[in-house]
């Protein structure tokens, strides 16, 4: 009787903390504890085994004791060992389960979420329902997911800043423990420049919200080519935009990439009768790419011949053709790019000392 009553009252506490979840979870997960309260884990694990082994063990033991002093025939005792030893073993295995699920429920919820996690699904929490150190896990793992957000918001961000491969560059630099250095490091790349035509005329004749979303539209069909073709948008300038090629990952395909880029956003850019249309140049060559300006407020950048070319050459552009690269860029691509090009013509450039061979699309 006594025994029945222990373990009624034990499972009745678990059953209501069970039942009660719901309505702790609404107060422990917008306010979770900072110290364990209540029974502990090690206080649980006692408890449990007091009441399902324990104390049905003492009662065995009192019988065996009251058989010292009290005759009983050999099979009444056996009758009350095997009716005590019975209510041991089903009281302690009850006991031990229910036990087991109050401390297993929330660990399964946070190995849940620590698996979406892995996934790389960052938009995870577990409700707090355990003011225990169940509770405090719980806790540890919602601040974690929260944490985790706001990295991965920090990291989309700054990589919409900078750019993805320059932001990714950053990040091993960062994991290896390296300093992220001031000044470059010469690399052959190719570069892309691509300037809308009157643009002035268009910030004269369109409202600023107008205008802007005119200026965004052609920048993110720039930006769809370049990265297609494994490019980096470096920045945008005004109403015009600066790809590089081979930089900061290496392309060994670079300028096939870069003229291919530009031949498709010619097509794009500048179909027959487009009102609005665009300057594309392209050159290759030796360049400077690394991180200017000071330490504290830098950015990433590629300086040298192939982008001031590349520039002049979007200025040939935009007066007839749409599209100009350099000799140099057919020499450096692969055959079957450089045979959808043909030099046209050979000028001296502006700011430039020597004359350069300019190329336009066959097709």
């Amino acid at each position: 009787m006594i025994l029945g009553a222990i373990v009624t009252t034990a499972l009745s506490y678990w059953m209501c903390e069970i039942a009660l979840r719901p309505a702790t979870a609404m107060l422990l997960t917008e306010d979770p504890p900072k110290h364990a309260q209540g029974p502990g884990l090690r206080l649980r694990a006692v408890s449990a085994w007091v009441i399902g082994t324990g104390v049905p063990t003492l009662m065995v033991m009192l019988v065996a004791a009251s058989a010292l002093f009290v005759e009983y025939s050999a099979h009444r005792l056996a009758l009350v060992v095997l009716v005590l030893g019975g209510c041991t073993l089903a009281c302690g295995l009850v006991v031990a389960a229910f036990n087991a699920s109050s401390i297993a429920d929330p660990i399964d919820e946070v190995r849940d979420g620590m698996q979406r996690v892995q996934r790389g699904e960052f938009d995870v929490s577990v409700a707090v329902f355990d003011a225990s150190e169940l509770g405090l896990l719980q806790a540890g793992f919602n601040t974690m997911a929260t944490g985790l957000r706001e990295r991965e918001r920090l990291r989309d961000l700054f990589g919409r800043h900078v750019g993805q491969d320059v932001a990714r560059l950053a990040e091993q630099l960062a994991a290896a423990g390296d300093q992220i250095e001031m000044g470059g490091v010469n690399r052959e790349v190719a570069v892309l420049f691509v300037d809308l035509v009157g643009s002035t005329r268009l910030a004269a004749t369109l409202e600023p919200p107008e205008l802007l979303a005119t200026l965004n539209d052609f920048f993110t069909l720039v930006v769809n080519a370049v990265e297609a073709n494994r490019g980096f948008v470096n920045k945008f300038e005004g109403d015009a935009a600066l790809a590089v090629f081979g930089a900061p990952l290496d392309d060994d395909d670079r300028a096939s990439h870069a003229l291919a880029t530009a031949r498709e956003l010619n097509r794009i850019l500048n179909p027959p009768g487009a009102p609005i249309r665009a300057g594309i140049g392209v050159s290759a060559g030796m360049a400077v790419a690394g991180n200017v300006g000071h330490p504290g407020r830098y950015e990433y950048t590629v300086i040298g011949d192939p982008v001031n070319e590349a520039a002049r050459l979007t200025e040939v552009a935009k007066l007839s053709v749409g599209v100009a690269a350099s000799a140099t860029a057919l020499v450096m691509a692969s055959q079957a790019e450089s045979g959808r090009w043909r030099v046209v013509d050979s000028k001296v450039l502006r700011g430039r000392a020597n004359s350069t061979d300019i190329a336009v699309p066959v097709d």
